[in-house]
């Protein structure tokens, strides 16, 4: 007969699951083990962060979830694939498959709240929900919690399913028994580290220079393009998936339940004489509820002329 506290934790996984969510695992909340906060600080010291200086803030935050939450017992992780169902033709402007739908960071963090509240209903446990924007390890504990590995482009890669998927966190005071972690690497076939446009991916993991990564560059980046992006950049107009359509592991990615990340009409109408037309406003209106909103319209502009100075 199960214990009290892993009859819970099999209630917060089904809960997960009837939401919608693709994987959820558990790990204990502890300080994060000492090799990856010093891997975390190699690469930071190497200036790979690039443009993301908010990379550097909050080291205590992400070294230990305990300061986010006093009394942080347990990291509750999930997983949410968002692989599109239909995809944009290759020869239009293209978007990175994250950014199709409405914002990930709104859908989850709706989903999540539904969870901890359920948790926090049940038992009483303190809950704190993150999404992306808080300062926390994300692939890291997904990893400690079971639910996959991080891949040599440091995408979290979930076994027999990819990594097309957006990862959310709850981090709880209750105290449930941890799932075992991932243990699985890369098996080598270096596949992202060829395919990549620009040279932004090496040998290991923490060579990932975010100074060269279309991603980073596009989408992260406020001024001017390095010279170089418009040789590289092709049809990119918001991020690069180059480096997770490559991967073996998404060979048979499945299309997403979630009807939230489905393409959206705004996005599929991208042209540039559309783009060039825009107001502020216009702009506004139309990624209100899109991770499209980020770049802005100075910078989806300066990506649409990058493109064409390429061609």
């Amino acid at each position: 007969m199960p214990s009290p506290s892993e009859y819970i934790k099999q209630a917060v996984k089904a809960q997960a699951l009837r939401l919608g969510f693709d994987a959820c695992g558990l790990a204990a909340a502890a300080p994060v083990a000492p090799e990856a906060q010093e891997y975390y600080r190699r690469w930071l010291a190497g200036e790979r962060n690039g443009c993301m200086d908010w990379a550097r803030g909050h080291q205590n935050l992400r070294d230990n979830p305990a300061a986010l939450l006093p009394g942080a017992r347990t990291v509750i992780v999930v997983a949410l694939n968002y692989y599109p169902p239909q995809l944009l033709p290759p020869d239009a402007l293209q978007v990175a498959y994250y950014a199709y739908g409405r914002d990930y960071h709104e859908v989850l963090r709706e989903k999540l709240t539904v969870l901890a509240d359920f948790i926090a209903r049940t038992t009483g446990a303190a809950v704190r929900c993150c999404v992306d924007s808080a300062p926390v390890r994300e692939r890291y504990w997904a990893q400690q919690a079971g639910v996959g590995f991080i891949g040599r482009n440091n995408c979290l890669i979930i076994p027999g399913r990819g990594s097309f998927f957006f990862l959310g966190e709850i981090i709880t005071t209750l105290a449930l028994p941890p799932d075992t972690p991932c243990l699985r690497q890369c098996d080598g076939c270096m596949a992202c580290v060829r395919a990549c446009p620009t040279g932004a991916l090496g040998s290991d993991a923490s060579a990932a220079d975010c100074r060269r990564c279309l991603s980073c560059l596009t989408i992260e980046l406020r001024g001017e393009l390095p010279d170089w992006v418009p040789h590289v950049l092709g049809r990119r107009l918001v991020g690069c998936d180059t480096c997770q359509l490559c991967c073996p592991h998404n060979a048979h990615a499945l299309p997403a339940a979630e009807p939230d990340f489905a393409l959206t009409e705004t996005v599929s109408r991208l042209t540039p004489e559309g783009i060039r037309k825009m107001t502020g406003g216009d702009f506004r209106r139309a990624f209100a509820h899109s991770a499209v909103g980020r770049v802005r319209l100075k910078g989806l502009l300066r990506n649409l002329a990058a493109i064409e100075k390429g061609r």
